[in-house]
């Protein structure tokens, strides 16, 4: 859709549609389309090279995005992970993780708390790499490394393109760190790239039937009172960014949880007027993901029998978990570790239509601001 033709009543709605344009200039800023720009990730190599870790301090839904990378570094580069909330990072000790490649994660790229941590982590020794919006930016500047996102200017508060350029900026910076580390060929590499690379125009093309979908699905969820969003591995941080834009937006109760977890107690919540939404995509041609699946399918199995209401995100043409759910949003099939760009889409969607269905000001919810800084 041409963006140039059409009238958006929000900044918001705008901006999930602008997202096939701003992850295809993230992509080509960093690859070809058949392989990585060596010459964007010299100074990436250099803050990685002789690390042992890598450390991830964001807040909000940057640290969600930190937590997908978390999957991503651990899962193809074999490289261990750990992400901080970036208020909590300074007054960890200093005795946790050594020798780590510090990477913080930030929209504005001058949020008080990350800016804080980037300082405290330069301090004690680690390398670091920023990853904002902004590359003029004081955490891109200070930073030993700077990749920033291209997302372009985002005026509504709650985080859509910006949250899915990241997600590339991540899923690209574990493929190079894959490739220095040999845990991947170049073939490989490529493979994951041409996939990447596929991602904006099938977005593009679902976009404007997911609109009318989530319209109507949002219209008969609206006198819901809380939601739980499930999600399994690289799935879960995609559940919780989902769960964090329906609060910001909507100002409505949402927890994300790992899909294993709701029997351990948030079950005792579920009813018709506390919808579970439940990640539940499947890439056949990994055995993990079929594994996850089949799991979660169980579970959507044992809540249907229960009485809850159901939204499921599932792979376009499944039936199987359709057929237990009250709603069912298709994605395209793709990558296990390249759905979580398809699957917060929706869910961003979700997100607006409650909100303007409760007469919200999406773009400015309320005691929120774009950028969290000190005065």
């Amino acid at each position: 859709m041409d963006l140039t033709n059409r009238t958006f009543p929000h900044a918001m709605l705008r901006e999930i549609f602008d997202q096939p344009r701003a992850i295809t200039e993230t992509l080509s800023a960093y690859a070809d389309g058949a392989s990585l720009r060596e010459e964007v990730f010299v100074a990436a190599r250099q803050a990685l090279v002789g690390r042992d870790s890598i450390l991830i301090a964001a807040s909000g839904s940057s640290r969600h995005a930190g937590l997908a990378g978390e999957i991503l570094f651990e899962d193809l580069a074999g490289i261990a992970v750990d992400v901080e909330y970036a208020s909590e990072y300074i007054y960890r000790s200093t005795q946790t993780l050594h020798n780590p490649c510090f990477v913080v994660i930030s929209q504005s790229g001058e949020t008080a708390d990350t800016s804080e941590a980037l300082r405290e982590a330069i301090a004690r020794g680690s390398s670091t790499i920023a990853i904002t919006n902004k590359p003029e930016s004081s955490m891109a500047k200070l930073a030993g490394c700077s990749l920033p996102t291209h997302a372009g200017i985002e005026r509504a508060v709650p985080a859509t393109k910006s949250f899915t350029t990241q997600l590339a900026v991540v899923s690209l910076l574990a493929l190079y760190t894959a490739r220095i580390r040999g845990c991947m060929t170049r073939a490989v590499v490529e493979s994951h790239l041409e996939r990447l690379f596929a991602v904006p125009a099938a977005l593009k093309a679902a976009l404007p039937a997911w609109e009318e979908q989530v319209s109507q699905i949002a219209s008969s969820l609206r006198d819901a009172e809380t939601f739980l969003f499930l999600g399994r591995g690289v799935h879960y941080p995609i559940a919780r960014e989902g769960a964090l834009k329906l609060k910001e937006s909507a100002y409505i109760q949402a927890e994300g949880y790992p899909t294993g977890e709701l029997k351990h107690g948030p079950n005792a919540l579920v009813n018709r007027n506390n919808p579970l939404v439940v990640l539940a995509t499947c890439d056949p041609q990994a055995p993990d993901s079929v594994l996850r699946y089949e799991k979660t399918l169980n579970l959507v199995r044992d809540m249907h029998k229960q009485g809850a209401q159901i939204l499921s995100i599932v792979t376009e043409g499944d039936t199987r978990i359709a057929e237990l759910s009250d709603h069912t949003i298709q994605v395209p099939a793709t990558a296990e570790y390249i759905s979580p760009l398809f699957e917060v889409v929706p869910l961003q969607l979700l997100a607006y239509f409650m909100a303007i269905g409760r007469d919200i000001d999406v773009d400015n919810p309320r005691n929120l601001v774009k950028a969290v800084v000190e005065e």
